[in-house]
């Protein structure tokens, strides 16, 4: 996997006679995660979406596995000024990957099931909209449990022959039990002991926006609303939802946007002192 970790200090001139700086670092590519900082009091949207600043003046914001070419941000000093600036998003190639011996109710399902689906989708969508206003993320990110990499990000699927949706997040193969800990410090957003997709779920909401999930599991050891610190145990390893064999699917995603786990390991490593 190439690495497009990069740095930028922007000086910026406003609209009027102010002007203002801005760093960028992380993955600016498409599923990359960017992690950046302002003059306290910025206000900041990227393309057209607000982005939470905190009293330090940092922002985090991603760019899903179909975004543009390019992005946009806007800013607003605290004294009326204002500025754009223009980055690159670097377009990637995704794999095809081809999975069997799912079952298959699980890949075309009945009537009845989709309408659980749906309702199932409905309360992840409801987690991912309410958001901490605390940046849990300044932790760093580390790797759930440990594995074999069996699934990557934004990989077309074809699931017993049948293509469905790009994979939405990062496949960790390991023993059924085999321990996963909270990526990151946050609050758990999601708590469900059976989706039909997914199976045992959960979510940790790191603030800002940002939310990881962790599906296909056989034990669940966290509560709905517990604070969890990163490497907490949070559950176990399974092979519970529409899966083959045991793994972890680790997603990240930023208001909804799917994210590459892989990217965001990379660019906002744990234990680094990045983000202190």
């Amino acid at each position: 996997m190439r690495l497009l970790v990069v740095f930028v200090t922007l000086a910026l001139l406003c609209a009027t006679t102010s002007a203002g700086s801005i760093h960028l670092s992380g993955r600016m590519e498409q599923g990359g995660i960017v992690f950046g900082t302002v003059d306290a009091g910025t206000q900041i949207t990227v393309d057209g979406r607000a982005v939470s600043v905190s009293d330090r003046g940092r922002f985090i914001f991603g760019l899903s596995r179909n975004a543009k070419p390019s992005s946009t941000l806007a800013l607003s000093y605290a004294d009326g000024g204002e500025a754009t600036h223009v980055i690159s998003v670097a377009q990637r190639d995704w794999l095809v990957e081809r999975v069997d011996g799912l079952p298959q109710n699980t890949v075309t399902p009945n009537p009845k099931a989709v309408k659980l689906i749906q309702a199932e989708n409905g309360m992840i969508l409801a987690a991912r909209n309410r958001t901490e206003k605390t940046p849990f993320f300044e932790t760093g990110f580390l790797q759930p449990a440990q594995g074999r990499i069996s699934g990557v990000f934004g990989s077309q699927r074809i699931l017993n022959g049948k293509p469905l949706s790009p994979h939405s997040g990062l496949d960790i193969a390991a023993p059924t039990g085999t321990l996963i800990v909270a990526t990151a410090d946050g609050i758990v957003s999601l708590v469900h002991e059976g989706m039909i997709l997914t199976g045992k779920t959960i979510m940790i909401d790191h603030g800002f926006g940002l939310d990881s999930v962790y599906i296909h599991m056989s034990e669940i050891k966290v509560e709905y609303g517990q604070a969890v610190r990163q490497g907490d145990p949070i559950g176990a390893i399974g092979m519970t939802g529409r899966t083959n064999g045991p793994h972890l699917h680790f997603g990240i995603s930023w208001y909804g946007a799917k994210l590459d786990p892989q990217a965001v390991l990379a660019a906002l490593p744990a234990g680094e002192g990045l983000l202190k």
